[in-house]
């Protein structure tokens, strides 16, 4: 009886090679996001005689007068943003704590309705809905305010931060809000006590995705503000001249205008890793 020999079976690639390859494929999608920023650093640096040359110049003698000329009409832009963006961040996790604890720890009636309702609200396009909104902030005298923004912001990202905050809800252990209950915690000492500081990082990860998003907001500010509660989005169009070179203003009012949101971003890294990953492991 004759033995066939046996075929050699497929050759694995070692671990360090296949660790290595995603390593590198990491690293060339963070390079292609970061370098439209990049470039928007180096022109912001730029004379506006180089900044315009075609190919592009990469020896050329820095410069700060772009910066000094965004910086200048500044002021108003940024104070309302500033005001917007934090206000309407409060009222969304003072809200949507609650929500999130009414739909995960203490489910209401029909809840599975209630986060559809939340999430169906981000379907509707706001184009379709900005001459209602216009309406009626203009009946009830809010044309122009602040107060308009803020309220606009926090339905705008309240159904996105219940969810989230929901998801984290989730992950806390039953045994620890039992043995609260055991102690004779009531519900506000049981929020407050218990789950707030377990899920404390995905508080700050949700906070920062609505300073984000409120931050950069543009379509609601332009349709109902001029002046009184101009943002920095509309700083950044009105940074723009109707005729000349512009190109190296922009990129400086534009560097200047995402300073705020990466500073905040860099102190609550450690929070946003820690509070984007729960839930990620069972």
């Amino acid at each position: 009886m004759t033995v066939l020999p046996e075929r050699p079976g497929p050759r694995r690639i070692p671990g360090w090679v296949g660790s290595a390859g995603w390593a590198v494929v990491a690293w060339v999608v963070a390079l292609a996001f970061f370098l439209p920023v990049l470039w928007m650093a180096v022109t912001a640096f730029k004379p506006e005689s180089a900044a315009e040359t075609w190919p592009p110049q990469f020896i050329f003698k820095p410069t700060l007068s772009e910066f000094r000329l965004a910086v200048s009409g500044m002021g108003p832009f940024l104070t309302h943003s500033v005001i917007a963006t934090v206000g309407s961040t409060i009222l969304v996790l003072l809200l949507g704590v609650p929500a999130a604890y009414a739909l995960s720890v203490y489910p209401v009636k029909h809840w599975r309705d209630g986060l559809f309702f939340f999430i169906s609200t981000k379907m509707l396009p706001i184009v379709a809905a900005i001459g209602p909104l216009y309406v009626i902030a203009l009946h009830v005298h809010l044309l122009d305010s602040i107060w308009l923004l803020i309220i606009l912001y926090t339905a705008m990202n309240l159904p996105l931060a219940i969810w989230m905050i929901r998801s984290f809800m989730l992950e806390v252990p039953s045994e620890l809000l039992e043995a609260a209950r055991l102690d004779g915690a009531g519900r506000i000492r049981e929020i407050g006590g218990v789950i707030l500081p377990i899920i404390s990082p995905g508080l700050v990860s949700t906070a920062l995705i609505c300073v984000i998003f409120a931050w950069n907001e543009l379509f609601l500010a332009l349709n109902l503000t001029v002046t009184n509660a101009a943002t920095m989005p509309m700083f950044l169009i009105s940074s723009v001249p109707q005729e000349g070179l512009y190109i190296a203003h922009l990129s400086a009012a534009a560097l200047v205008a995402s300073i705020p949101v990466i500073i905040v971003g860099w102190i609550a890294q450690r929070s946003l890793v820690r509070g984007l990953s729960m839930g990620a492991i069972k």
